[in-house]
């Protein structure tokens, strides 16, 4: 069986980024160089799915430029079969990682990152133990990397293998940013639907892509009359003010207050449920003193504590931002996914002088 065409390493480079755009889960372990390199040396001895050939991460380390431009076939398999041959590649020179960067490639760049997203298949018929090669790239992926692709083929099957590889959860996260992204590049407004058939536009920008989910999703699966009392964007800029709603429960909107992004209400209980919401795109998360300022709204309009909610909405709970600011969310508050919209995570706080146990925590899941 002859090997595979052996795409350049800058192709892998520039594709690499295309076929996993912001949004995809650990995006970082496989576009960055190491993972570039990691395709680079299985496509170099042939390591794709059907060929019975597999790799063995200390291959990448024992890679060198100067083996990488020794591309005739059987160059390429002389250097497969001695780079694992026992004790054949001690010390290389020159080589493009240290021994001990196995373990990075195996656990980063394949486990968490390709692996996962089913551009890799493993062998599930080794020991955990055995130093045999075991991982190869799959076929389908592996064609991504064709030279003769381009333009709008390129693209058309980047997106069907998107389509078909990654797990529903990516899709939605790749639909969310390129909604963002189209939005942003047409320059267009964007539309938010409010619950009562209303609509209002909005500046481009991701942070009013999370706030355009709040209202069009979020409100009407976790309120059972949702209704808009504030909408602002960047800038605070206030694109939305209903004071006829909040006088009718009692809430007087001010406008020096620091109000949050969103305001929503649920008018179906008896008592109200006023919601503060944050649309977090970069920062501005709540946090405890953000928590206790716009309780402090609340209670100094009459509301008492079990009235009011208050929601962090993130892109992606895989994105940046919720992984830097999660550990500063406020308990006894709520955060909320755009890319996974019908979950919300609950940061529960103890409640009264009785302590939760286990099993009784388990009614909220």
């Amino acid at each position: 069986m002859s090997l595979p065409e052996l795409p350049p390493l800058k192709l892998i480079r520039e594709r690499l980024p295309l076929i996993f755009p912001e949004g995809i889960e650990n995006r970082n372990y496989v576009i960055r160089e190491i993972a570039a390199k990691t395709i680079f040396v299985m496509f170099y001895v042939g390591a794709v799915e059907g060929s019975d050939i597999y790799v063995r991460p200390d291959q990448v380390t024992k890679m060198t430029d100067e083996v990488s431009l020794r591309v005739s076939e059987a160059k390429r398999i002389e250097w497969g079969r001695d780079s694992l041959t026992p004790g054949r590649m001690k010390d290389v020179p020159n080589c493009w990682y240290a021994a001990n960067t196995r373990e990075p490639i195996r656990d980063e760049t394949l486990r968490s990152g390709l692996i996962q997203l089913n551009a890799v298949k493993e062998r599930r018929d080794l020991p955990t133990t055995s130093s045999k090669p075991r991982y190869a790239l799959r076929k389908d992926f592996a064609e991504l990397f064709e030279s003769r692709l381009s333009g709008l083929k390129l693209s058309d099957n980047i997106r069907k293998w998107q389509e078909k590889s990654l797990s529903p959860g990516a899709l939605a996260r790749l639909k969310l940013v390129r909604k963002g992204i189209v939005a942003s590049e047409s320059g267009k407004e964007i539309l938010v639907r409010f619950p009562n058939g209303e609509t209002r536009k909005m500046a481009v920008g991701p942070s009013s892509v999370i706030s355009k989910a709040v209202i069009e999703e979020f409100a009407l699966k976790f309120l059972k009359k949702p209704g808009v009392i504030f909408l602002s964007e960047s800038g605070k800029k206030v694109v939305a003010r209903d004071d006829e709603l909040a006088a009718s429960i009692g809430l007087k909107i001010e406008a020096d207050k620091n109000l949050p992004d969103i305001i929503l209400v649920d008018i179906e209980p008896e008592s109200p449920l006023i919601v503060f919401v944050e649309a977090v795109a970069t920062d501005g998360p709540i946090n405890r003193m953000r928590k206790d300022a716009l309780l402090d709204i609340a209670l100094g309009a009459g509301f008492h504590k079990g009235q009011v909610a208050f929601v962090t909405a993130f892109m992606d709970r895989v994105s940046t931002p919720y992984r830097k600011l999660s550990s500063v969310l406020a308990w006894g508050t709520f955060a909320w996914f755009a890319s996974e919209p019908d979950n919300i995570v609950i940061f529960k706080e103890k409640s009264g002088k009785h302590k939760k146990m286990l099993h009784q925590l388990m009614s909220l899941l």
